[in-house]
């Protein structure tokens, strides 16, 4: 792999969002508002703030409305809203001033949306037309998600040619940017690189977006493997928080600390202090009783021990 010479990588922290939802006992809302706030002065540009959800499916979301209002974000930060459906979409855009991007999200296979959304695949695209367009009369810009992209937990294999027909549909109906999500850490790096070779094919125009979790210890492998493909831009939360509420064992998110380390580490620039993003998931520790399993959380920065 050729050496970048400062070649500029997107991150997006959703940590707040995906991260927070797997977490079993409740955050206060005074934390969340604070993590969010420590995490939009990182050099941070995109940030997943909450989502407008069912309170009785994902409780820990339930103060969506109180952290987006309150939060004090700078406004070179892309705050974005994942949005289940045109409800969540509704209850979103009472705080229309207070974010630019939303995510609109579905699975690759028929299981796996079944037991997240209730919907068959195509009963979501229809949905998510919908709230697409809505999305775009208001100025929003929009991201399609398409979770298990790499591998289904129930289903086993997903084709690679339905994940891009899913693509292409949210691509058509305005969908600028499209995420493939690896959900529950099924791919591996020869898939990986695969896959993105041919989405670059598929989807002319479409910024790519990689969302890889670390559950069987690949995910920054993957990552390796997205930027051979020619992927720039990638999401992953704080602290190797996160997960899948469906299935159990559906561990967290790539590290953002991890991933923006080994990216500067390369070469790449990213725009965003290291040792700040270490302090924020330090603090998601302290606030969480627990130690978390990111990596540079616990060793730290490559240059914080040199002579050492």
């Amino acid at each position: 792999m050729t050496a970048p010479t400062g070649e500029h990588v997107k991150i997006r922290e959703v940590g707040p969002r995906d991260g927070f939802q797997n977490e079993p006992e409740v955050i206060a809302t005074d934390d969340k508002v604070r993590l969010v706030e420590m995490l939009a002065r990182t050099g941070l540009r995109r940030l997943e703030v909450t989502s407008f959800v069912r309170p009785d499916v994902i409780p820990q979301l339930a103060d969506a409305a109180e952290v987006l209002r309150r939060a004090r974000i700078p406004e070179e930060v892309a705050v974005t809203v994942p949005i289940p459906n045109e409800r969540g979409l509704d209850n979103a855009l009472a705080l229309r001033d207070r974010f630019q991007e939303v995510n609109l999200f579905l699975s690759a296979s028929e299981t796996h949306n079944r037991k997240n959304v209730n919907r068959s695949i195509e009963e979501s695209l229809n949905g998510l037309e919908r709230v697409i367009g809505r999305a775009l009369a208001e100025g929003l810009r929009a991201e399609g998600v398409i979770s298990v992209s790499f591998g289904c937990p129930y289903e086993g294999h997903v084709p690679a040619e339905r994940v891009f027909a899913i693509a292409e549909r949210l691509a058509a109906a305005g969908c600028e940017e499209v995420a493939f999500g690896d959900t529950t850490g099924m791919a591996n790096p020869a898939q990986v690189r695969a896959f993105f070779d041919a989405a670059r094919e598929r989807l002319p125009g479409v910024e790519l977006t990689a969302h890889f979790h670390n559950t069987r210890g690949q995910g920054l492998a993957n990552v390796l493997a997205a930027l051979e493909s020619g992927v720039r831009s990638f999401e992953s939360s704080f602290g190797e928080l996160g997960g899948c509420p469906v299935p159990r064992g559906a561990t967290g998110n790539i590290a953002s600390e991890d991933l923006v380390s080994m990216l500067h580490e390369m070469g790449y620039s990213s725009g965003i202090d290291l040792e700040a993003l270490v302090e924020c998931a330090r603090e998601v520790q302290r606030v969480l009783g627990r130690a978390l399993s990111g990596h540079v959380v616990v060793a730290g920065p490559v240059d914080w021990h040199e002579g050492g």
